[in-house]
This record gives structure tokens, sequence and C-alpha cells, in this order.
């Protein structure tokens, strides 16, 4: 039986009690380890599709940005499935750097947020409050950190958070 690569598993923030701590260490945490997910995964695994969707590890990472510009950042996106996609000439690299950016970005806005109930105006879309919009961002990352799991251990084996 082949030995698999060792189990990395990050367990969970301890946060402070506030809502905000708490929403914010959770949103971090699902940040880092999708992001950490895709950064160690080698080049053509990372683009390869092996589920009928067609989803590849750049590219759940390129729609995560996607989403922090627009509900952060209120940028508007016309076509999401097209999100999904990655231009060849962008590296593993590239996609990652382009999430953190895009991540650090949307926290200068949580930073000036003093009140979790207070709109998040985005042109063009329902306004949604600050909680409803970092819920929504956890709900998502979260989701595509779990697809992210599945897709990194069929490219290499690796597992865990």
């Amino acid at each position: 039986m082949p030995s698999r690569p060792h189990r990395r598993d990050t367990p969970p923030p301890r946060t402070g009690c506030s809502e905000v701590e708490t929403l914010r260490g959770f949103l971090d945490y699902l940040r880092a380890r999708v992001a950490a997910k895709v950064e160690g995964t080698p080049e053509p695994q990372a683009r390869t599709s092996t589920v009928p969707s067609g989803t590849t590890l750049v590219g759940l990472l390129n729609h995560l940005a996607h989403v922090e510009r627009a509900n952060f950042l209120g940028e508007r996106v016309t076509d999401w499935p097209a999100t999904f996609r990655v231009p060849d000439t962008d590296s593993v690299a590239d996609v990652v750097a382009r999430y953190r950016e895009a991540v650090e970005r949307a926290d200068e806005v949580l930073d000036r947020c003093t009140d979790l109930a207070a709109p998040l105006r985005s042109p063009g879309r329902p306004t949604v409050s600050t909680r409803w919009a970092l819920v929504h961002l956890i709900e998502e990352t979260g989701r595509h950190a779990g697809h992210a799991d599945i897709l990194r251990e069929q490219a290499d084996g690796s597992t865990g958070r």
C-alpha cells in the first residue's frame, strides 16, 4: 500500500468573544486554509479538473477573489461562471497573489467598519449589512474550501485543513 502524505490539520481559530472577532476570525481562518490548499499544488495539477463540473483549484481561488471584491469592494461581476476560469498565462502563484490582494483590500474595508449592521453598498446590487456579507463570505469560502480539499487530495493525496 502506498504511503499517504502526512495529514496537516489546522484546528479552527480560538477567537475573542465579540461577534466581530468571531466572524472575522473564522473568515480569516478559511481564507488562509483555501489559499494554502492551492498554493502548494504543482502547476499542472492545480489546473486539472478531476470532476465533471470542470472545477479546478486555481479556478476556485480565482472565483473567491471575485467574491471578495464583489462583496466588500463593490466590484460588479456580470458572468459568475467565468470567474472559475483562469487564463493559461496566470501561474498558481499569480492566482494566489491576486486572491491575497483581494483579501487585503476587503480587510481594509472591514477594518473601517464599526457597526456590523451598517450597509455595504454595491452598485446594481441590493444593499446588505456588513454582518450579512461576513456570514456570506464564511459560507462561500467554507464551501469552496471543502471543494478544494477534495480536489487537492485527488491531485497529490494531500489531506488536512
